[in-house]
């Protein structure tokens, strides 16, 4: 039987930002939240995000919305590429690691040779602590008399789960997303855990959608909660995206969720056909089915050129979007280097010199749209694309990636989509939301401008 919540508090910790947001059950709205820059600290044995400081966050905005609006279960969402090493009374054993921490070359070597093959795990290599391997590798190898500490290892949402009910646990879309430690096809840990040497420190695998327990006492009585108040295990927060998709929608179509990256699913395809080397995966949905992705530092790439570019009038982006396609101006990848489709490319104007920042603007929409373009093939993605996130209010991006794709465009507005997806996990219904249909349109001199796209970067 399905719990009658009306109000659910989600921890939604992305890898810019973190926030505590409480959701009707009914509507699927917002009515409260509070948010705080999610801190990388640089002390220490490496980078590593500050913790304490999200905790106390969260005890703080818990309390809070304890007292109004009220809430009567708690779920978790986390970005991926992150695992927390606990010691055996449960408190870090050392620092959760900061994923764009670069190791020295001898640990990458190391590493390299002792992963698993992209067949086994549909996780391709890559930079930084993107593999939770490498992370663990890394863990284990500099730091020996650290990591002898170590009793048991969680996926990141699981850890703050573990925090609130004193439950640990691992979960498949956490473990799925390019960790080199699942195999998705067999739907089991990949030969990696036992080359580490950890299969005896990995939590046990429950299901997003399970209960997991009640707040702690001492938990609850900092929040100020009067009544027991059930948390539920947690998801990854792409597949937090996704979920809502996945319950209300017949395969097969993709799905684009935007923030940090910019995750695309081809729900309904296969893994036949995908790339290692250009950043596509399989990732694992709430359900444990494997999902043909793609991936791009998109979000970071359009704070890092928006910012350059300054406050721009949309309409004058709409407008000039025809004479950048006719100037041939161009953005080409990567601005941020280490993943997307287009691996060891340096990102870089083409026929810009003295262009306007309306102009720069629309050539940031064309470009990120031809990435997005570029992902979606690379996995095969079929049907309807559906854009949730920030891009989704980016009209100009949208005309063009319907345009390129020559498919139908459905925008999902709202900096909630990861938080309404984990918040399915207590089993309430997806609300219906405000979605924009956008039909491929003829947009002159794409298609041309398109293949020099393509050109440049060849």
């Amino acid at each position: 039987m399905t719990p009658n919540y009306r109000r659910i508090a989600v921890l939604d910790i992305g890898k810019t930002n973190a926030k505590v947001v409480v959701l009707d059950s009914a509507t699927g709205a917002e009515v409260a939240a509070a948010r705080t820059p999610n801190t990388v600290l640089k002390d220490g044995l490496y980078p590593h995000y500050d913790t304490d400081k999200l905790w106390s966050f969260t005890l703080d905005s818990l309390r809070a919305f304890a007292k109004e609006p009220g809430f009567d279960a708690i779920s978790i969402t986390t970005h991926g590429a992150s695992a927390a090493l606990l010691d055996k009374d449960g408190n870090l054993a050392m620092p959760v690691l900061d994923y764009e921490h670069e190791y020295p070359a001898a640990f990458r070597d190391a590493y390299a040779r002792s992963r698993p093959p992209f067949a086994e795990t549909f996780s391709p290599h890559q930079t930084m602590g993107l593999n939770v391997g490498a992370q663990l590798h890394y863990q284990k190898t500099a730091f020996p008399d650290d990591f002898a500490k170590v009793a048991t290892i969680v996926t990141y949402p699981q850890y703050w789960t573990a925090r609130l009910t004193g439950v640990v646990s691992n979960e498949v879309t956490s473990l799925g997303c390019h960790t080199d430690l699942w195999n998705p096809r067999d739907s089991r840990y990949s030969s990696l855990v036992d080359t580490l040497g950890i299969r005896d420190l990995m939590a046990p695998i429950r299901s997003a959608f399970d209960p997991l327990g009640s707040v702690l006492p001492e938990t609850a009585e900092a929040i100020g909660l009067t009544r027991e108040i059930p948390v539920y295990c947690g998801i990854h927060d792409s597949n937090a995206s996704l979920l809502p998709h996945l319950v209300g929608r017949a395969a097969p179509f993709a799905v684009v969720s935007t923030g940090t990256w910019v995750i695309n699913f081809g729900v309904g395809g296969d893994l036949n056909h995908l790339d290692p080397k250009r950043d596509t995966l399989a990732n694992v949905d709430a359900y444990g089915r494997a999902v043909p992705s793609s991936r791009f530092m998109g979000g970071r790439e359009f704070e890092t050129i928006s910012g350059e570019i300054g406050d721009v009038d949309k309409d004058e982006v709409a407008s000039a979007i025809r004479q950048v396609i006719a100037k041939g101006m161009m953005l080409l990848p990567n601005i941020v280097p280490g993943s997307g489709p287009f691996p060891g490319k340096t990102g870089r104007w083409v026929n810009a010199e003295h262009a306007a920042g309306a102009e720069r603007y629309a050539a940031l929409c064309l470009y990120l749209a031809l990435m997005n373009q570029a992902c979606l093939d690379l996995i095969g993605a079929r049907g309807p694309v559906i854009v949730e996130g920030p891009f989704a209010l980016n009209a100009s991006y949208l005309m063009l990636l319907a345009a390129l794709t020559n498919r139908e465009v459905i925008a999902i507005p709202g900096s909630t989509g990861t938080s309404q997806g984990a918040a399915l996990l207590t089993g309430i219904k997806p609300a219906a939301c405000g979605e924009r249909h956008i039909a491929p349109n003829t947009v002159p001199g794409l298609d041309t401008y398109r293949q020099t796209w393509h050109a440049w970067v060849a």
